[in-house]
């Protein structure tokens, strides 16, 4: 039997950062990772999304360039040779997370994970116990129950793609719909986008929906309303989605599937261990992201709650903060938590969306301000896209309780403002700030 302070199961981006931050301590710490370390965001996540994401920003700029007086002959985009420097770009970053373990003196185990009981953990035929335990094992790509379903992918299929496919189906209408839909179009796809409802982003402001299908049906992506998928029928490279009104959509070359994901904890024995889960089957934890067991913990996607990169890192550092380094109520606060859709173009949000503050502090409570606008770079442009902007307060003295925005350049901008929600700004705060011009952001600090 191995004994060690930690043991880590999981080796995304939360179990990283709890690993590595319990080792500075002087913890004696063990990670288990059965495949590629990073997890979801650095291997088929928002690591290698983002490149794509580049990359589909440069074919869109490329096709404003003569608005501005460059005249571009024809081009290709070779998806391939982007893959293979992609893929690259990444097998290098497994490497330098190995090498971080190693300089911290965290020990790897290669394999999967089991509970034997609440302190002990088998790898293969190796037996490790520990006091503490983390969970950190993420989430999976969902695929809908129909007939036929496995003739799609997923988004972890999306980043094996060797060629563009020239006709697309993206189902779903969460963030990683939106986002691959933007990617295919920009880079030339016919694309279609199939949504059980009429909206998009539904966890997000209704402004930031409305505007994002607004802008990819201009964009030319087609939207499919009220379709709820009821079959995959044809063969792979020549599919037709059903839908359960009777509708045939496509043909398609390629249907992916963006519907959501669950919680990767299948095989770990949890029953072992008395960890409990919720009815949609992710770890449930407390503030201080204890499960059902005293010892064992769950960070990150594996909990359902929101499930962002930056969002599993501080939750694993403040866990350790808390476990190894005498800071006996350190824990994540998930209020106020910022986040980026890298669609085209891009979304940043941070704190409550209108609805949520009229629930919240009541519509007497609560003053929007709005903007709309064409942003200037659109000005030699013929493509005129729109940059839409809200800020929600609440109370007398007007907090700033939300922002958001969709737009070029929200992405970059919603740090900082983020920082200001958190601190609790005012409206004065903002109308007190000098704007800088001439930018989008400063719009954020004109509104009346």
């Amino acid at each position: 039997m191995n004994t060690f302070d930690l043991i880590v199961i999981g080796g995304g981006s939360g179990g990283l950062a709890a690993a590595q931050r319990a080792a500075e301590y002087g913890a004696k710490v063990a990670l288990i990772e059965s495949h590629r370390l990073g997890g979801t965001c650095v291997n088929v996540g928002c690591v290698p999304k983002k490149v794509m994401w580049y990359a589909a920003d440069l074919a869109e700029g490329m096709r404003e360039a003569s608005g501005y007086g460059f005249a571009l002959s024809a081009h290709e985009h070779d998806w391939r040779q982007l893959k293979g420097k992609r893929d690259a770009y990444i097998e290098r970053l497994n490497g330098i997370y190995a090498n971080n373990l190693a300089k911290r003196g965290v020990t790897l185990l290669r394999g999967r994970a089991a509970f034997a009981d609440r302190r002990t953990v088998t790898v293969d035929s190796a037996r490790l116990s520990a006091p503490h335990i983390i969970i950190a094992t993420g989430g999976r790509a969902v695929v809908p129950p129909i007939p036929s379903a496995g003739l799609g992918i997923t988004s972890d299929g999306f980043f094996e793609l060797e060629q563009r496919p020239q006709r697309v189906a993206v189902v779903g209408s969460g963030y990683i719909a939106v986002e691959l839909a933007g990617i295919f179009a920009a880079l030339g796809s016919s694309t279609a986008l199939v949504l059980r409802t009429a909206t998009a982003l539904k966890q997000f402001d209704a402004m930031l929906g409305e505007s994002m299908l607004k802008i990819l049906a201009e964009e030319g992506v087609t939207i499919h309303t009220h379709a709820v998928p009821a079959a995959l029928e044809g063969a792979a490279g020549n599919m037709t989605l059903a839908t359960d009104d009777g509708r045939r959509l496509g043909p398609f070359d390629c249907v992916l599937w963006a519907v959501g994901r669950a919680s990767a904890v299948a095989g770990l024995n949890l029953s072992e261990a008395g960890v409990s889960c919720d009815a949609d089957g992710f770890i449930q934890t407390d503030k201080y992201q204890l499960t059902s067991t005293a010892g064992i913990y769950a960070i990150g996607d594996v909990t359902g709650r929101a499930q962002l990169t930056p969002v599993a890192i501080a939750a694993g550092r403040r866990l350790s903060d808390r476990l190894f380094g005498a800071q006996a109520d350190r824990h994540l606060d998930y209020h106020n938590i910022p986040t980026v859709v890298f669609g085209h173009p891009p979304i940043g949000t941070v704190g409550l969306t209108e609805q949520q503050a009229r629930e919240n502090y009541g519509d007497h409570n609560v003053t929007v301000f709005k903007s709309s606008f064409v942003p200037m770079y659109y000005a030699m442009t013929e493509h005129k896209p729109r940059c839409d902007m809200k800020l929600v307060t609440v109370g007398p003295e007007k907090r700033v309780a939300g922002v958001h925005v969709i737009g070029p350049g929200a992405d970059e901008m919603m740090q900082g403002f983020a920082v200001a929600v958190r601190m609790g700004a005012t409206k004065a705060d903002f109308d007190d700030t000098v704007a800088i011009h001439p930018t989008s952001a400063e719009e954020l600090v004109t509104m009346r």
